[in-house]
């Protein structure tokens, strides 16, 4: 009897676990865009679109924003990845784990009702290195039985380590030393941060499953231009300044010639490529159409339209634009 008394009680114990709550009430950990802790915000980013509903791919992809709207303080403008739709993004000095959260994600979800917030979360991962990326271990305690969807909210206190979890103007901080136990990870020089959308399906073929292996219940779908996750800025609270031995943070000047160029027509790369790793090549609504290493270039295959390219590197991100005609 003894021992099955302790089995209920550690059952309950995690079905009713409680993170830290909504923004303004006691023991939260939501860091509003205005505040003094923040010391600088993220320079440039590349986008990899979503669907507006992963399970209707007739839908299209997200649409709202783009890569100009991340760049600078939350609050102008957001850009939506769509389902399982990503954004890396970079910044002026790489990211150092220092006392307390480090970075900070903002959203622009909203108060629901007096208990619950519509709130539509992603996971964070983070690299040193522009290429190896590490994912934050992640928990939602939301239930699984019903299908939370655009009518009703989630609760703060069930989500940890899940970017979305406050309501606007107020975000998501995260700690690296969550992550220092990685070895290929160096969580003093963090250079790159990748934010992934959770598409909240509760169908085991479309679902986002949390570290635990639990399926992630959020809004869904959001079969609209504005789908998913709507990234708003990322803040960096600790980070490494430079310094004269620091490799510069910089976008390297390159071009793409010709261009326009025509379909089948051999393409070139040219100015300081050092230091970049990888191309990504995306349509004009966001499509990824092609990642791989830059030493394999840029295919002369590209149907005509218009492309964006996007290169990037350890503390390099260059977006080049690309006419095939």
């Amino acid at each position: 009897m003894k021992k099955l008394f302790w089995i209920v009680l550690l059952c309950s114990t995690s079905v009713f676990a409680q993170f830290a709550p909504q923004a303004g009430l006691p023991g939260t950990t939501a860091i509003h865009r205005d505040s003094s802790i923040i010391k600088n915000w993220a320079k440039a980013a590349s986008i990899k679109r979503g669907w507006q509903n992963i399970s209707d791919t007739a839908l299209g992809l997200a649409a709202v924003g783009d890569e100009t709207y991340i760049p600078g303080k939350a609050g102008n403008g957001i850009v939506s990845l769509g389902d399982k739709g990503e954004a890396t993004v970079l910044f002026h000095n790489p990211i150092k784990n220092g006392e307390g959260f480090d970075f900070v994600v903002f959203e622009n979800g909203f108060k629901f009702t007096d208990s619950t917030e519509y709130l539509e979360l992603a996971f964070v991962e983070v690299s040193s290195n522009g290429k190896d990326f590490f994912r934050f271990p992640a928990t939602s305690l939301t239930q699984t039985t019903m299908q939370v969807d655009n009518f009703t909210g989630l609760d703060a206190k069930r989500i940890h380590n899940l970017a979305g979890k406050y309501i606007a103007p107020y975000g998501t901080p995260f700690d690296l030393d969550d992550l220092k136990m990685i070895d290929d990870l160096d969580i003093n020089q963090i250079t790159h941060i990748r934010i992934i959308d959770v598409a909240g399906s509760l169908i085991p073929m479309y679902a986002s499953y949390d570290t635990a292996n639990r399926i992630i219940n959020e809004p869904w779908p959001t079969p609209f231009s504005s789908s998913g996750f709507d990234l708003d800025g990322i803040g960096v609270i600790h980070e490494q300044l430079k310094t004269a031995i620091n490799e510069p943070f910089v976008n390297t000047p390159i071009s793409v010639f010709p261009n326009p160029a025509k379909h089948g027509e051999h393409i070139n790369l040219s100015g300081l490529m050092d230091g970049y790793q990888s191309l990504s090549i995306y349509d004009i609504t966001g499509k990824n159409i092609l990642t791989g290493d830059l030493d394999e270039g840029i295919p002369n295959n590209l149907l005509p339209g218009y492309y964006t390219l996007t290169l990037m590197g350890k503390a390099k991100l260059t977006t080049i634009k690309l006419l095939i005609q």
